[in-house]
């Protein structure tokens, strides 16, 4: 069965990080483009951060540049999305997708940032 599961959410804290995995089983994850987004209550998905399946090039919105690193554990079949720096503005699901012509995607993992 085909799927990613995305895990590593949670509350904390203004200034804390955290850090999310995307696990992938039925697909080897390293001949994909894994991309990570996001959706708060009331606005559009967002692309956050991407790293490429051809020459491991990353991509960073703005908003997360500095503060966000996304990497793969290809023995782990895994990439992970390491967050610090979190700022309230950062709450909302984060879904990872991964993307080769056919687009899979997973079913969010909550993360919440708030004093």
């Amino acid at each position: 069965q085909l799927q990613l599961v995305e895990s590593g959410g949670g509350l904390v804290q203004p200034g804390g990080s955290l850090r999310l995995s995307c696990a992938a089983s039925g697909l080897t994850l390293d001949m994909y483009t894994v991309g990570w987004f996001r959706q708060a209550p009331g606005k559009e998905r967002e692309g956050v951060s991407s790293i490429s399946s051809s020459d491991g090039r990353t991509y960073y919105t703005d908003s997360v540049k500095g503060r966000f690193t996304i990497s793969r554990d290809n023995a782990k079949n895994t990439v992970y999305l390491q967050m610090n720096s979190l700022k309230p503005e950062d709450t909302a699901v984060y879904y990872c997708n991964a993307n080769s012509g056919v687009t899979y995607w997973g079913q969010g993992t909550q993360v919440t940032v708030s004093s």
